[in-house]
């Protein structure tokens, strides 16, 4: 899979961005930070402290209450209703519970995203062979996720995710269930996905795991964002 690197202008811009739920919570409070095309980041935090929040308006799953998030140079808040599959379409989502469909096939999960958007069968068994093979899943393309290992379905998830060859991609505590072998293995298929010009913010408990990656790592707490740094990576 192949991705263009050749935008100058920041894939992700917060600029005071706040979310305040129904409720009156204020789960995000004038957040600003910009992400370039090809970095990688962790997002860091207390549970509650707005990591999922800040995700979700990326993805437009939410909308921001006051201030600006802009996409790849579009902004959300202009963003139809109508447009939202389509806006989404260029962004991988990852979610802990990889919510797979146990009743379809390895290959058949990936694929469906490329069946929504219509592509011909070709290039469906193209694509997903190819998403498949980038995370070490293609012999078992014929399996049903419920014969796989937790490590295994994670990986199944990112390959649905970035079948679209999105140009960014999120993961909200991907790691979380799996031990720590599994965690690094799982972190090794998004530096690749980095490499090759993918936008990826990963939201994440494990500080041990971030600052081994070596990667920017941006703190909330209590929806404000308290911390901005660069780790330099451990040895391997």
């Amino acid at each position: 899979m192949r991705y263009d690197n050749d935008t100058v202008s920041p894939m992700i811009q917060f600029l005071q961005a706040s979310k305040r739920y129904p409720s009156g919570h204020d789960a995000l409070l004038n957040v600003s930070f910009e992400m370039q095309q090809g970095e990688m980041a962790f997002l860091t935090g207390h549970s509650g402290a707005g990591k999922s929040t800040l995700l979700k308006l990326i993805a437009l799953i939410e909308r921001t209450s006051r201030g600006q998030v802009i996409i790849n140079g579009e902004n959300t808040s202009k963003v139809k209703t109508r447009r939202i599959p389509y806006f989404r379409r260029n962004i991988g989502i990852i979610f802990q519970d990889h919510q797979l469909l146990f009743d379809r096939t390895v290959y058949d999960n990936v694929a469906l995203p490329l069946i929504i958007a219509g592509q011909p069968p070709r290039e469906i068994a193209r694509r997903t062979r190819a998403a498949l093979d980038k995370v070490g899943l293609l012999n078992r393309e014929k399996s049903y996720p419920i014969t796989l290992s937790g490590g295994e379905q994670q990986r199944v998830g990112i390959a649905r995710a970035v079948v679209n060859k999105p140009s960014l991609l999120l993961a909200d505590e991907p790691t979380g269930n799996l031990d720590p072998e599994l965690s690094w293995e799982i972190m090794q298929v998004f530096e690749q996905f980095r490499q090759v010009g993918v936008t990826v913010l990963v939201a994440s408990h494990d500080i041990d795991m971030i600052q081994r990656m070596g990667h920017r790592i941006l703190a909330l707490k209590n929806g404000q964002l308290v911390g901005d740094t660069h780790q330099e990576s451990a040895s391997l």
